[in-house]
């Protein structure tokens, strides 16, 4: 039985620097080895793929997607050489139908670095067959919760679901929170990251999926929902039960790099 895993996956240089979250992260793959057992695969939700309606990459090599812009030249040199997980796409994409979803496989999809680069730091080797499960982002965090539920059944066969997204994810705000060269975390970003560590240990399904109602700055924290939705498939497939805390912090300032396991 695998967890069903929500993680921030920061910027994508956290791929070639060092920090506590890095930290966090090069540990995970180890802790949850211990705890759960070796994954035979990973399901990864990315808020970096959208789709109009719901679809799993089904590549049985996928590519490394550098899906970002303006950064160092070593970054584009870095690589994820996973192998896919076509059998397990397969099943997601049955339990989906199953669920009354229409589901597309697409095998053309690489993993976006969304995926990679929090993979590459939790498994290193690159040795655990890797699927992308799309969001779509204007049907809003109802419809991810229910897609998470649909897939429920797949930790039972080892598969673990992993979203990947960010906590609180505002990037016009991240210059505010830089003052004399020094980043600080602005109060409505810690405001909104408690409260969500709070929803999520209560497993307060109505108050996740309308966070923008009930939590201190949800329009500011998430100026739009896609970094947030992982979240909320990886609520759906821990069977909607309260969760724990796996890590919290915040880099760039404002930028969150909570993680939360349900399990």
């Amino acid at each position: 039985m695998q967890p069903s895993i929500f993680i921030s996956h920061g910027s994508p240089m956290l791929a070639i620097e060092s920090g506590p979250a890095v930290d966090f992260l090069r540990g995970l793959g180890r802790t949850l080895e211990r705890q759960y057992g070796r994954p035979q695969a990973i399901l990864c939700a990315s808020a970096h793929w959208e789709t109009a309606a719901p679809a799993v990459s089904s590549a049985t090599r996928p590519e490394t997607i550098h899906d970002f812009y303006g950064f160092p030249e070593p970054l584009y040199r870095l690589t994820y050489p996973a192998p896919g997980a076509p059998q397990a796409a397969r099943r997601a994409a049955d339990l989906l139908r199953q669920a009354d979803f229409d589901c597309a496989l697409e095998p053309g999809q690489g993993l976006d670095h969304g995926a990679w680069m929090p993979l590459r730091l939790l498994w290193p080797d690159a040795d655990i067959p890797v699927a992308q499960l799309a969001l779509q982002q204007p049907l809003g965090p109802a419809h991810h919760v229910a897609l998470g539920t649909a897939l429920a059944p797949i930790l039972s066969e080892g598969v673990l679901v992993l979203g990947s997204g960010g906590a609180v994810h505002n990037l016009r705000a991240l210059g505010q929170s830089r003052a004399a060269g020094r980043f600080h975390t602005p109060e409505w970003a810690a405001q909104f990251d408690d409260w969500l560590e709070r929803a999520v240990h209560r497993g307060d399904g109505e108050q996740l999926i309308r966070y923008r109602s009930f939590a201190p700055h949800g329009a500011m924290a998430h100026p739009r929902d896609e970094h947030l939705l992982p979240l909320h498939i990886a609520f759906g497939a821990g069977g909607q039960r309260p969760g724990r805390t796996l890590y919290r912090g915040f880099n760039l300032g404002s930028l969150s790099m909570a993680a939360y396991a349900f399990d």
